[in-house]
């Protein structure tokens, strides 16, 4: 089924775990001195990602959610940032490991960064699966640990979807345009 609307594997199963337990190991080094780390998962998308990822994390850490969205049911950004689902945990004093799925313009992430400075936390950084620089027009978004750098290409799999469909695929892939050009 999955291979029928397939242009393109982008990054295979493998590539990602392996990509994931580097991320894990990086990121335990630098929270090694740390007590409080509440890894932050913007949902839907890095759900699986971060599931991965907090297991190769060799540390104590807290899980959160938050579900914030700046698309509407199509492929492109509307650049309206809307928070759905807030974090449950207070983040004062604590490090904040913000985990996304793909950064693209860097809006969403911004608007999420701005949101989160003003609860106090002791420092916030960012870890994504993925990033396309090229497509970044908040340029001032740091990115910590990035997974992969992608082209412009509309990729889902691995947690990304579209029209919430494709998540579960364990890769991530570029779908052939007929599914989502009309």
């Amino acid at each position: 089924m999955v291979e029928e609307i397939t242009k393109e594997i982008l990054i295979d199963e493998a590539e990602l775990q392996s990509r994931i337990k580097e991320l894990g190991a990086k990121i335990t080094k630098e929270y090694s001195k740390s007590d409080d780390i509440i890894m932050v998962c913007v949902l839907r998308g890095a759900f699986i990602f971060m599931a991965d990822l907090a297991r190769e994390v060799n540390l104590p850490v807290v899980l959160d959610f938050m579900d914030v969205t700046s698309y509407e049911g199509g492929t492109e950004t509307t650049g309206d940032v809307r928070i759905i689902k807030d974090l449950e945990e207070s983040i004062e004093g604590k490090d904040v490991l913000i985990v996304e799925d793909i950064i693209d313009t860097g809006l969403t992430l911004q608007h999420v960064i701005k949101m989160l400075e003003t609860r106090d936390p002791a420092s916030i950084k960012i870890c994504t699966l993925l990033d396309k620089p090229e497509r970044r027009t908040e340029k001032q978004v740091k990115v910590d640990w990035n997974g992969f750098e992608i082209p412009n290409k509309f990729v889902v799999g691995y947690g990304l979807d579209y029209q919430e469909k494709y998540r579960n695929i364990p890769y991530i892939f570029v779908p052939k345009p007929e599914l989502y050009q009309e």
